[in-house]
């Protein structure tokens, strides 16, 4: 479900070829495997890309996208290619091109480690680009968070989680961009009677990391915890909240309930829909002039008003 990306279903689609197209930026500009953290661990990696030369405003302050990738939060990697496409990677130049500053991170994966993790390394991560935006023409206080499906959680919840960002030495973020997000509400009525397998989130975020009968009344300690809406207070950042049209109904479902906890506590927040055939291909989408998320995601960057 939410790894198809990181497996073969989507290299075998026929429909990749239709979406996917390269975006255009000098190698001169991309520096890969950039240790954020100095321990050696091969995924506290990101690649930078920066702006193309005439893509930002002269002397204006250059934005900055941390960019999580997917898989489950136990797949994936910055990396990842199928066929021809380097979806993530791809995500970078695009962003780039268009004057915006983007780190794609890569994160520890279960079962290797144990959740929370991710969010230490994403936290980690963004924590890094924080100190050397300066390098770029950027400022620490113009980081946005974006991420797809398991990297939406990751994203929304270190933007959310001050506790979380302060362990890590990073600052408040100015935006985040969650597409197709899942667990973002694991109490959530409206997606469990969606069909979605509890047994799935169990796994990987109770403490038991096995499959449970669910989902419990009242929550179980591990669905609140694991949720980001759970740490959504009124000085949180605007968020732009992307589904996919063909995607399962879990991820509209997610959406709404994030959408709802940051409406409870006055947080800014908009929610557009992508014409994607599938919660995978979404992803080809997000670096495309011609789809509603690129675009969208550019303005968002580009239109915060961050110190």
């Amino acid at each position: 479900m939410l790894s198809t990306l990181a497996g073969c279903g989507l290299a075998k689609s026929a429909a990749v070829g239709l979406v996917y197209d390269r975006a255009p930026l000098a190698d001169s500009l991309v520096t890969r495997d950039v240790a954020y953290l100095p321990d050696g661990e091969p995924k506290h990696r990101l690649n930078l890309f920066r702006p193309a030369p005439g893509s930002a405003t002269p002397g204006a302050v250059v934005p900055t996208v941390v960019f999580v990738h997917g898989g489950g939060w136990d797949s994936g990697d910055r990396d990842l290619e199928q066929g021809a496409a380097d979806f993530y990677n791809n995500v970078g130049r695009y962003l780039a091109g268009h004057g915006i500053a983007t780190a794609v991170v890569s994160y520890r994966l279960l079962p290797d480690v144990r959740w929370p993790a991710q969010v230490e390394d994403v936290a980690a991560a963004t924590a890094w680009v924080q100190r050397q935006a300066t390098d770029w023409g950027g400022t620490p206080g113009w980081v946005v968070l974006m991420g797809h499906s398991a990297g939406a959680q990751l994203a929304a919840r270190v933007a959310l989680d001050a506790d979380a960002r302060q362990r890590a030495g990073a600052r408040p973020v100015c935006g985040v961009v969650s597409v197709s997000g899942a667990a973002l509400d694991l109490v959530d009525p409206a997606t469990w009677a969606t069909g979605t397998e509890f047994g799935y989130y169990a796994r990987r975020f109770s403490p038991e990391r096995r499959s449970v009968d669910g989902p419990p009344a009242p929550p179980a300690d591990w669905q609140v915890e694991a949720s980001p809406v759970t740490y959504a207070t009124p000085d949180a950042p605007p968020f732009l909240i992307v589904t996919a049209s063909g995607e399962a109904a879990l991820f509209q479902a997610q959406a709404a309930a994030l959408a709802r906890a940051l409406d409870a506590v006055g947080v800014a927040n908009e929610t557009v829909v992508m014409p994607a055939l599938s919660h995978a291909l979404g992803v080809p989408n997000l670096s495309r002039d011609d789809r509603v998320v690129g675009p969208a995601t550019v303005q968002f960057a580009r239109g915060r008003v961050c110190g």
